[in-house]
């Protein structure tokens, strides 16, 4: 039933997202400073990596050293990262709490009606979603392949999707594959 539902929600959220990524309004979202900020500006950035993660997913919580090793590299040569909360009702404090128990050191931005996670396509997490500066999202979906399906992972993974878009992303190129199937936690639909 949760697979049905969540492929449910990748249905609609992605008819949500094609509707609205490139010609959308801007979107506005508080920070864990209450601040509102809008998460596609580009800023002089090569691509936007919105990380969708859950304090209370193993699978979200067990990426956190890869998406730390990601933004290092990845940072350093143009490309901003965010984690983006869109589990409706987490407060401020868990999330602050979240974000230093796991030694992020990224901006965290609070998705409460899910409008980025509707915007981006997102139905899990860990997802990530990559956006060009226009606007465009160019690649959605898991980290890598080291969680092929719910309580089965490798010791490594075969595949880097996340890293492999990047650097297309940043030769110029579109990645090689736009969009995966993330393995984790399905977001909770408001009301539902």
């Amino acid at each position: 039933m949760i697979r049905a539902r969540t492929l449910g929600l990748a249905a609609l959220a992605s008819l949500a997202a094609g509707a609205c990524v490139s010609r959308g309004e801007p979107l506005r979202l508080r920070d864990l400073d209450g601040e509102l900020r809008d998460p596609l500006a580009a800023r002089g950035r090569h691509a936007i990596v919105l990380l969708f993660v859950d304090p209370e997913c193993p699978i979200s919580n067990s990426y956190a050293p890869e998406v730390q090793r990601l933004a290092a590299e990845y940072g350093s040569r143009g490309v901003g990262f965010e984690l983006v909360y869109a589990v409706p009702g987490r407060d401020p404090e868990t999330v602050r709490r979240h974000v230093t128990d796991f030694g992020y050191e990224l901006p965290a931005l609070l998705d409460p009606e899910q409008e980025l996670a509707l915007r981006a396509g997102v139905t899990t997490t860990p997802e990530a979603a990559v956006f060009l500066p226009g606007g465009e999202l160019a690649y959605r979906g898991r980290i890598d392949d080291r969680f092929f399906d719910l309580g089965k992972q490798r010791a490594q993974p075969t595949r880097r999707e996340l890293r492999e878009a990047l650097d297309a992303i940043l030769a110029g190129r579109p990645p090689p594959v736009e969009r995966t199937e993330a393995v984790g936690c399905p977001i909770p639909a408001l009301g539902g």
